[in-house]
């Protein structure tokens, strides 16, 4: 099982037990409710929708910032043959927005770039973007371990850990993530009534008039419509 596989396993298990951004988020986080990916959606109060154009406005993170984010999205979820990077999935932006949303990301994950960009000068005399992608992958193997890591870069740990959540929580719930996993949604069974046999146990069975209205596969995806009497008219 290669590393993308690994984590794909891992989401779908921290799935079943809630969502993976949970799993991630500091211990205090703002009391309130998020805000929806788009603002000014049919039915938000005003003042929803006042806090959903705030939101919507402006940027927390700066361009070297946003830019040393993608550079670890795209190591920790690189391009495949079959699916893209978590970049080209959008996951940047999404954790772009989702420290705007809640607020207590912004200290954590300004501090963990901070703390990277110092370990990168630290050990090569440059920033982390500056560093090789071999130079990138050691820095990051120091800290991507929890069980192995140093004490020296606990912070750093941690940063990597919430980093490496929002990138799968990003990816696995954008379009192409939820492709990879094969995820289809909900989808209608085909139902064509209570089996013969049981009718039959029952001494019971279906007026044809009745089981030419309702069980029709082809009208499946038709929705029921009555007349004033009652009468079932589709």
């Amino acid at each position: 099982m290669d590393r993308r596989e690994s984590m794909k396993s891992m989401l779908l298990g921290s799935l079943a037990g809630g969502l993976v951004i949970n799993g991630c988020a500091p211990d205090k986080a703002p009391e309130g409710p998020t805000a929806p990916a788009e603002a000014g959606v049919y039915g938000r109060t005003d003042e929803e929708k006042a806090r959903d154009q705030k939101l919507m406005e402006g940027e927390f993170f700066t361009e070297p910032e946003i830019g040393t984010i993608a550079t670890l999205c795209d190591l920790i979820l690189p391009a495949t043959q079959d699916f893209g990077s978590a970049t080209e999935a959008g996951v940047p932006e999404f954790i772009a927005f989702i420290v705007k949303d809640i607020t207590a990301y912004q200290t954590p994950l300004r501090g963990g770039l901070m703390w990277l960009n110092h370990r990168a000068n630290k050990k090569f005399t440059k920033g982390f973007n500056d560093c090789s992608e071999a130079q990138q992958k050691e820095l990051l193997d120091e800290i991507a371990y929890p069980e192995k890591a140093s004490p020296e870069v606990a912070q750093g740990v941690d940063f990597f850990s919430r980093m490496r959540d929002l990138t799968l929580t990003g990816y696995y719930t954008s379009k192409m993530g939820i492709e990879e996993l094969g995820y289809m949604g909900n989808r209608p069974n085909v139902w064509d009534g209570v089996p013969e046999d049981v009718l039959q146990q029952y001494g019971m069975e279906y007026e044809e008039e009745w089981l030419a209205k309702c069980v029709d596969q082809s009208k499946r995806d038709v929705l029921a419509e009555w007349d004033d009497d009652g009468n079932l008219l589709t």
